[in-house]
């Protein structure tokens, strides 16, 4: 297995990006095809959510499997035998209690929350759109009520 040297590892580390990334432009894209406006990396709420639809209150997540902890399980195991296993499994832990409070949060202010895994939307993108089609109907019915 090739390793790489601490400079290259922060290089490819130091380019991963935490706004549009590849994930969240395929499923805007998809919304944007279905007449489904939003706002991106919304400021105004706990975890700035990537894409939020401020008419419904829906607040969705793009999280990448590694970062946000797909599968801990898993996951942990295999961290514990890599490179610096203390940091990576503070760190992801960390995300994954993060997520949990925002999640919390938002709900508590009455916000509907999505969180998609990033296989999730490459591989079912039409699939997540229904979710977030879903949600819209959801808080329209409940509007109507």
């Amino acid at each position: 297995m090739d390793r790489l040297t601490p400079e290259q590892r922060h290089k490819n580390m130091s380019s991963i990006k935490s706004k549009d990334t590849s994930i969240e432009l395929v499923l805007r894209k998809a919304l944007w095809n279905k007449g489904i406006r939003y706002r991106k990396n919304y400021k105004e709420l706990p975890g700035t959510p990537d894409i939020v639809l401020t008419k419904y209150k829906i607040a969705i997540f793009c999280d990448s499997e590694f970062f946000h902890g797909k599968d801990w399980e898993v996951l942990r195991p295999k961290l514990e035998i890599g490179k610096n296993p203390d940091f990576w499994i503070s760190k992801i832990g960390r995300n994954r209690e993060r997520d949990d409070e925002i999640n919390k949060e938002l709900l508590f202010r009455g916000w509907t929350v999505i969180r998609f895994w990033g296989k999730d939307i490459k591989k079912r993108t039409d699939e997540c759109v229904k979710v977030v089609e879903e949600a819209i109907f959801s808080v329209i019915m409940e509007d109507n009520d």
